[in-house]
């Protein structure tokens, strides 16, 4: 998922302007981008779209993740919400503000009750927001506290915002790396936070960069103008896809010698290499970089 799209879940007007974006996943916001006075009508809203959605989809594996950001656990409005959202066609529910393992193991049960109760045909997914001091000293045992968890996300708003802490590269780095290294020992991807200078392009452009270099799956949307840029900052370039194709076609050759170490280029290759190699033609092939048949890259 390069790009995750808020969708407000108070603006019905913009759902089915936002399924047909090229965003990867689309995110109903029913938490800040919503007053309390218009959670019940959004929460309504969201639900029967993505039911609807799910009818219409039925059979395309090549639709939209989607995704309900709720409201926290323990506020008055996530029980409602939980209720509400569950449906056919829910992917993820995605937990704001999260600090306590205990949270998404609730939240886990629950949702295994209401998915035998209403006859969902898949698990729904748990996407984990860390997004407070609390938060991120947690991050290992939350990434592990359940296994309906499909990733990290961490929020730099909420997280800095109120400490009057500004975004240093460095300071962000830390807290990147931090959720990184938490989501690869629980064996799930980590998503970038939102860039909310909407026209700074090149501003989000950065902001990007700085979190593929350190292994970060995707990135949250506040506009559909981020979109383009994402999808292409979170997919594998041509070289890589290049130099992914050369790496394993040199460790086919050195398996059929029974050779499990072998250089290119001067680089001793062993088994890392080679699954991070996989993994970007898999990411390539995904996202229509690359001919399944052929193997050549798409121009």
């Amino acid at each position: 998922m390069r790009s995750k799209l808020f969708v407000p879940g108070s603006r019905p007007e913009l759902f089915e302007k936002a399924l047909v974006s090229a965003a990867d996943g689309l995110s109903f916001d029913l938490e800040d981008a919503v007053v309390p006075a218009r959670k019940a009508e959004a929460r309504i809203a969201v639900a029967a779209f993505i039911a609807d959605t799910a009818r219409q989809q039925a059979g395309n594996t090549g639709r939209k993740r989607l995704i309900v950001r709720s409201n926290a656990v323990g506020t008055a409005h996530f029980n409602d919400d939980l209720e509400t959202v569950v449906v056919p066609g829910l992917d993820w529910l995605n937990l704001p503000k999260v600090e306590d393992p205990d949270e998404i193991r609730t939240v886990a049960r629950r949702l295994r009750a209401l998915e035998v109760e209403r006859a969902l045909p898949m698990p729904i997914g748990i996407l984990v927001n860390i997004e407070s001091p609390i938060g991120l000293r947690r991050v290992h045992a939350i990434a592990q506290a359940d296994s309906r968890i499909v990733g990290l996300q961490i929020g730099f708003g909420d997280m800095l915002t109120g400490l009057g802490v500004s975004r240093d590269p460095h300071m962000l780095a830390h807290m990147r790396i931090a959720v990184r290294l938490a989501a690869a020992e629980a064996g799930v991807p980590a998503f970038d936070s939102a860039f909310i200078a909407i026209a700074d392009k090149a501003g989000f452009e950065a902001d990007a960069k700085a979190a593929r270099a350190l292994g970060f799956a995707g990135k949250s949307c506040v506009h559909p103008a981020q979109i383009e840029a994402a999808n292409a900052m979170f997919a594998p370039t041509e070289a890589e896809i290049k130099e992914a194709q050369t790496l394993l076609d040199a460790a086919r050759q050195a398996g059929r010698q029974g050779v499990g170490a072998f250089t290119i280029d001067g680089l001793m290759i062993d088994r890392p290499f080679i699954r991070r190699a996989e993994e970007v033609l898999a990411d390539a092939r995904r996202f229509g970089l690359l001919g399944h048949a052929t193997g050549e890259v798409a121009q």
